[in-house]
């Protein structure tokens, strides 16, 4: 499968399709990585001009639903809010190859990929 760049709004199209069905979102930062396993509700954005510094995004993409997050290998946790933000940047990069989505930031890479397909 080859992936293809999206705009932000090809990738709005496609990520609204999703909605209603399970996802993984994992994070890549740095030397971290963070699991989460989501039953995706619904999804909308955010914009916040009021930030103190630029680790607050201006934009962020939020995913609603329920899901736990892993802590350890195969040991689940509730998440702990109802929905799972991503920031966006104007330099964000939108990916998708029909089974997931990468997201490519300064920060790191956000990879939303769909469960039972």
């Amino acid at each position: 499968m080859n992936e293809r760049t999206l705009t932000i709004e090809e990738f709005n199209d496609l990520l609204q399709q999703w909605s209603g069905k399970t996802i993984r979102i994992t994070k890549h930062e740095l030397r971290d990585q963070d699991t989460v396993i989501m039953n995706l509700d619904h999804i909308d954005y955010s914009r916040d001009t009021r930030r103190i510094d630029d680790y607050e995004p201006m934009h962020a993409l939020h995913l609603h639903g329920t899901g736990r997050t892993e802590t350890d290998l195969e040991n689940f946790q509730p998440v702990p809010s109802s929905y799972y933000e991503i920031p966006l940047e104007d330099t964000t990069q939108y990916q998708f190859n029909d089974t997931h989505f990468s997201l490519v930031t300064d920060r790191g890479t956000y990879t939303i990929q769909l469960l039972g397909y």
